[in-house]
């Protein structure tokens, strides 16, 4: 039995007038002290008219104590707001990931630990997994988090048909076997399997959370179950909406935050309902972690989320109007920022980053155009698209030469990095790929020197992008220049982020630029999906991988015979010990390397963040990456504080 505890595992006690913590010896060493305030300044007037009951009284019996030894932090002082900037108000949803309040979460080191869980225990076999939730802990309006949220989501949500039509999500399932789910008491819940489930606790630490528990005492009110059926008819008209269901998932959007009075667990709140170009974030009064001290976590007071076009961004930073900001933010930004570091009040720091490459292209081996469809499987037509990008080029004219030629693969940092992953088809060899295309029967062109499709059509891809990143439509640029030495001709889409998903999804698109995987840093027990068609959102198989999220109601069954040994390495992945699973996270990536499913381009491209020189807690130096890590979500920005 594994057992992971509450890092501190201190008992809380009440004190003198309510208003500090007992001090003692914690598990591990850590000291806490007696100096926690009172009262957090924010609500002392609330507290003083009785609207909120004192700090201590809002804690969890055991609060998930921060370990700012561990990760170099200093006790901060209450008070301010911190402001960043969003390309588009649908980003608010980054406030989930950077708050970073998880069942169980990484730290710092990329090692799972208890958050909202007090603790966990798993099994030897690894199919039994038991939720210790933490007494006292409770929602954002005040009302208790327990056990019955899980059940609501279990019994309620992802196993009612209208709500769910195709079940509960692929990670409570091994195989076809979905979880046994059981309360043992009001704070405890068990998941378990017949067979080890390894993706549950990954899957619980994601970026983008599942939310396998839910607000049941607010949410009952939309729910068929619970409500009088006329009153929950009249709301359903009220809206304008075509059932219950819709209304209930409309109400219950933890991710989106289009409901601003729906409770929530994360550290701030928001207030303000779309649209808007300015979203704010209020303190969570009954947040459940506290520093060394004491003292209820956040320490500031509110998050604002500026709404602004991408292309203003760099300038509006560049001015003094933010406090916190990477995203949007480039290398090519970093000069301009250094420049004007003199005259703003910030420092401008370079973090690694965790992605497998900076931008990618995507070949969709599900489109839907049957003669592009057969010669973008034909992997001498991948290797030859790859072998004919002066990536060397991009590096000196894009990135001052600080990044790095690569494929779209896994990190040196990575256990199951291989050199070749990273290198395989990447050098810039025109003769090579002209012989490649030669080779496939690519070789008749027309008058403009452009190569001919099987079917006559002159060889004109459109590679499609969201436009968010203007670096990729610079490196596009570059990467059409060098086609064109090969008799391949390229045109530029931009589109909405979903607009390009949706024409991916239904084999409209030929190829996409996009960010490279998102865990460059994956180890044996990572979760292999990014390199195996089993999410539709992976651009070069979508429909390959909705037919495995559908169950095969939807979408296409693999029929290339690599991507059906994937299928094969991704099953042994899921039922094999620590060996098997690094054994077929080879040979996944060994399949990934040979074939080319999706062409990197560059990678080791430094990430600026912009950090006011007043605030403290945040990293020197550290790894902004979506998964895992959620950009600055790992460091805990309910840490951060203003010394002024």
């Amino acid at each position: 039995m594994t057992r992971w505890p509450n890092d501190k595992g201190c008992v809380f006690r009440h004190a003198i007038m309510g208003a500090i913590f007992a001090g003692g010896l914690c598990s591990g060493g850590a000291v806490l002290s007696t100096s926690a305030q009172a009262e957090v300044p924010y609500f002392e007037d609330a507290v003083a008219t009785g609207d909120l009951p004192p700090m201590l009284d809002r804690l969890p019996e055991h609060p998930k104590v921060i370990d700012f030894e561990a990760e170099d932090k200093t006790v901060g002082k209450y008070g301010g707001q911190f402001v960043t900037i969003m390309g588009r108000s649908k980003d608010i949803r980054m406030a989930v990931v950077y708050g970073y309040a998880r069942l169980i979460g990484y730290d710092e080191n990329l090692d799972l630990k208890p958050d909202i869980l007090e603790s966990l225990d798993v099994n030897e076999e690894g199919n039994v997994f038991t939720l210790h939730l933490r007494k006292g802990h409770k929602w954002s309006d005040g009302e208790p988090f327990t056990a019955e949220d899980f059940r609501y989501y279990w019994e309620d949500i992802v196993n009612n048909d209208e709500l769910f039509p195709v079940g509960p999500p692929r990670f409570l399932f091994v195989g076809d076997e979905p979880a046994t789910f059981e309360i043992l008491d009001e704070f405890t819940v068990r998941y378990s399997w017949s067979q080890p489930n390894p993706f549950f606790l990954t899957e619980l630490a994601g970026t983008r959370p599942p939310f396998i528990y839910r607000p049941a005492h607010y949410l009952k009110q939309f729910h068929e179950n619970y409500r009088d059926a006329a009153e929950l008819d009249a709301m359903v008209k009220e809206r304008g909406l075509r059932s219950w269901a819709v209304l209930h998932t409309d109400i219950d959007r933890p991710y989106k935050l289009s409901n601003i009075d729906r409770p929530s667990l994360e550290p701030w709140l928001i207030t303000t309902e779309e649209p808007s170009d300015r979203f704010v974030f209020v303190r969570n009064p009954f947040y459940h972690r506290v520093d060394p001290a004491g003292n209820q976590l956040p320490y500031i007071d509110k998050m604002i989320f500026n709404i602004a076009n991408s292309k203003l961004v760099p300038a509006k930073v560049g001015a003094g109007e933010v406090d916190l900001q990477s995203r949007i933010l480039s290398l090519k930004d970093y000069t301009f920022l250094k420049q004007a570091e003199p005259q703003q009040n910030y420092n401008v720091r370079l973090w690694d980053v965790g992605a497998g490459a900076y931008a990618a292209l995507y070949p969709n081996l599900t489109c839907s155009d049957p003669v592009w469809r057969g010669v973008l499987r034909d992997v001498r037509f991948r290797r030859a698209l790859s072998l004919a990008i002066n990536r060397t080029e991009i590096n000196r004219v894009m990135f001052f030469g600080l990044a790095q030629p690569t494929n779209n693969t896994v990190l040196p940092k990575s256990p199951l990095y291989k050199p070749e992953y990273r290198e395989n088809y990447i050098q810039f060899d025109v003769d090579k790929a002209n012989a490649l295309l030669d080779e496939m029967g690519l070789d008749e062109r027309n008058g403009d020197g452009i190569r001919l499709l099987p079917d006559g059509r002159p060889m004109e891809i459109i590679v499609e992008t969201t436009g968010e990143n203007p670096e990729h439509d610079d490196m596009l640029e570059l990467v059409g220049d060098s086609w064109r030495q090969v008799g391949i001709k390229m045109f530029v889409k931009g589109l909405q982020r979903e607009v390009l998903r949706n024409r991916a999804y239904t084999g409209e698109t030929i190829i996409s630029i996009f960010n490279g995987i998102d865990n460059g840093l994956a180890t044996p027990n990572s979760v292999p999906s990014e390199f195996v068609p089993v999410q539709q959102d992976t651009l070069q198989w979508p429909k390959w991988g909705q037919y495995y999220q559908t169950d095969g109601e939807a979408g296409e069954a693999p029929d290339m015979p690599a991507a059906k040994e994937l299928m094969v390495q991704y099953r042994k992945w899921q039922t094999g010990n620590d060996a098997a699973r690094m054994a077929a996270w080879q040979s996944i990536l060994d399949i990934n390397s040979e074939n080319m499913f999706s062409i990197g381009l560059i990678g080791n491209v430094p990430q600026p963040v912009v950090v006011d020189k007043d605030m403290r807690n945040v990293p020197e130096k550290g790894i902004h990456s979506w998964e895992p890590g959620a950009f600055f979500g790992i460091y805990r920005p309910d840490t951060f504080w203003w010394d002024r």
